[in-house]
């Protein structure tokens, strides 16, 4: 009988554990390509989809998401990424985009994002505090390529904008 009790309980832990600890980290990646021809910068963006639904849920009434890839939560994660990644010009200009989309590709969400390349990103600033207000820890990664060159910048609580030196 007690042998039955323990098992029950390491089960019932496990389960309650698993929702608890989701993972032990959080970060996201963020890829900005030029594409020459079309003359537009590409952006993805990978969160982790439990992170991004903490956080809408957080940013809109505690109402509950659940992120799937052809679901009708584009509006509300348009309106997050709006709000905490974005380009300001040297004359203090924030830069339009167009949210393109996004997609689950296992344990996390892709947001496509497309700016026009009509002047270079050099002495742009770069906002990106995506999730930062829902975990202290997070830290966002930006890769930027540009003519076969590579250029990274790390976000984190101490640092939500950098200066774009390209």
């Amino acid at each position: 009988m007690k042998i039955i009790r323990l098992l029950s309980f390491c089960v019932l832990f496990s389960g309650m554990s698993s929702l608890t600890f989701r993972h032990a980290f959080h970060t996201s990646i963020t890829e900005i390509r030029l594409n020459p021809k079309e003359k537009t910068y590409e952006i993805s963006v990978r969160l982790f989809t439990d992170d991004l639904q903490m956080a809408l849920s957080k940013d809109n009434a505690n109402q509950k998401f659940k992120l799937e890839s052809k679901d009708k939560n584009d509006a509300f994660v348009e309106k997050y990424i709006k709000k905490h990644f974005g380009f300001v010009s040297p004359k203090n200009l924030r830069k339009n985009y167009t949210y393109i989309g996004k997609e689950q590709e296992g344990d996390a969400t892709w947001i496509y994002i497309e700016m026009p390349a009509n002047e270079p990103l050099n002495n742009f600033k770069l906002q990106h505090d995506t999730l930062i207000e829902t975990y202290d820890d997070q830290v966002n990664i930006v890769n930027i390529f540009l003519q076969n060159q590579k250029k990274s910048f790390i976000f984190n609580e101490n640092e939500k904008v950098h200066e774009l030196e390209l």
